[in-house]
């Protein structure tokens, strides 16, 4: 095969067709699917709102560079809390690279191949693992995935120089795969935030009642300050006040104790200051 240029450019038409093939299959049937089993809601709609990330991450083959415009679209198109997105995406496009792994166990097989290198069912797992290692590993880069393809090459003893085999092709099978890269990164934060919705609701619900909580006693203090002190008479026993307020809680009356008998002694002292 490596000396009749027909029939290689025959298998690397396949390869081509084979992992594009592969790349459409994993984005819109195995991830859709996982996002539907998690969520139950149409993955499509959620699709539908990342197709600005998704056209960028085709033009620029880098999951790092299209981070920006994946944030923006899940904030704003698919509604994903702002917490989720900011932890999710840049964890997804430094070691979330499903779209890389799937390229690279394909291209050793191809490789295989050509040398007339029969795998067995022991080396078929052994790249299968290392290309997932391999690609947890490469970075947000385009064409990266080249870099470690060394180290599935070697766990199986095939020529790292055959690389060069795939080269010419490589730049346009990176547009794909980073496609499918970002779009793994964006499904798994929407699940994430389904799953941790109902605790970031609880989260707002009791950040929203210790605000009204901390409103309404600012209020009450308000209110005792701008009493006038000719509405206060002091006893020796008691002090009294009338105010136009309503009835209020037993703990805002021990402020509203507190806060009276401060101005009341620092009336008591104006008034001993001025006889003296």
């Amino acid at each position: 095969d490596m000396h009749d240029p027909a029939h290689l450019g025959e298998k690397l038409g396949m390869y081509f067709i084979t992992v594009l093939c592969g790349l459409f299959v994993h984005g819109l049937i195995l991830l859709p699917l996982f996002y539907f089993f998690f969520t139950r809601k149409n993955p499509f709609t959620f699709i539908r709102g990342l197709l600005q990330a998704l056209v960028i991450a085709l033009a620029t083959s880098s999951s790092s560079a299209t981070l920006p415009i994946t944030m923006k679209c899940l904030l704003e198109n698919c509604g994903v809390d702002r917490q989720i997105a900011r932890f999710v995406l840049p964890v997804g496009a430094t070691i979330n690279m499903d779209g890389t792994a799937l390229y690279e166990a394909v291209a050793a097989i191809f490789i295989a191949q050509v040398n007339e290198y029969d795998l067995d069912f022991g080396q078929l797992v052994t790249i299968s693992i290392t290309a997932t290692a391999a690609s947890i590993g490469a970075a947000g880069i385009p064409q990266a995935g080249l870099v470690t393809m060394v180290i599935v090459l070697t766990s199986v003893g095939l020529p790292p120089a055959d690389i060069s085999l795939i080269v010419a092709i490589d730049w346009v099978l990176d547009r794909f795969r980073t496609m499918i890269n970002v779009l793994g990164d964006a499904l798994a934060a929407g699940i994430m935030a389904h799953i941790c919705k109902k605790d970031f609701d609880k989260s707002a619900t009791a950040a929203s009642a210790a605000v009204a909580n901390k409103e309404r006693v600012r209020t009450v203090s308000v209110s005792i300050y701008q009493t006038s002190y000719s509405q206060m008479s002091i006893d020796d026993t008691e002090i009294g006040l009338t105010t136009c307020s309503k009835t209020i809680s037993s703990a805002n009356r021990l402020i509203q104790f507190a806060a009276l008998l401060q101005l009341n002694l620092c009336h008591v002292s104006k008034i001993i200051v001025e006889n003296i």
